[in-house]
């Protein structure tokens, strides 16, 4: 059975006549909701934009929050939706760097050759679980002439590549002094 205040709910919130309200509400035994969810499908009134319809009781809404506990506040439902873009944006966010990571390459070369090429996400994930075996790994990498650079859509720059190729660089000059390789060369240029 449809009410009177069930009709002039319906006629307020989606702005039509008393018959076509009466009517819609029939058609869903009294449930306003979805009686405007119908009058949307049938293109007799518009769906609101970037809102939504609730059936809830407006004061309920004041008293609840978004997890339905009861404050005794302000109406929290801003904050939830705040929390909600927040974390969709920092997931689309994650989806984007691991993408860029698994598009992009951490090379391991021995002289001209590739030895070996690893999506720098592996890298990184090796690096956060497993700091205390991958970092002395690549640090005495270095000293047996191994040298690293990235390659990729969006690491495969030269200003990236020519900082691991002084890091390269430094290692085989420290490499040099500790066999003694410059002091043989200042010999032979007396």
């Amino acid at each position: 059975m449809v009410t009177l205040e069930q009709v002039e709910k319906l006629c307020e919130r989606a702005n039509i006549s008393y018959d076509e309200a009466r009517a819609a509400l029939e058609e869903t035994n009294g449930d306003i909701l979805e009686a405007i969810i119908n009058l949307e499908k049938q293109n007799r009134i518009q769906a609101p934009r970037g809102g939504y319809y609730n059936s809830r009781n407006t004061q309920q809404d004041r008293e609840t929050n978004c997890l339905g506990e009861s404050t005794s506040g302000e109406y929290r439902e801003d904050n939830c939706i705040y929390f909600k873009e927040l974390v969709g944006k920092f997931i689309g966010w994650c989806k984007k760097i691991i993408g860029k990571g698994n598009r992009n390459n951490f090379e391991v070369r021995k002289g001209q050759s590739k030895v070996m090429a690893i999506p720098v996400t592996v890298l990184v994930v090796l690096i956060a679980f497993m700091f205390w075996v991958t970092i002395p790994i690549m640090v005495i990498g270095l000293f047996f002439g191994y040298r690293y650079a990235f390659s990729g859509p969006d690491l495969g720059r030269e200003n990236v590549n020519r900082a691991m190729d002084s890091v390269a660089d430094v290692a085989e000059n420290i490499k040099r002094e500790v066999k003694g390789g410059n002091f043989n060369d200042e010999d032979s240029h007396n």
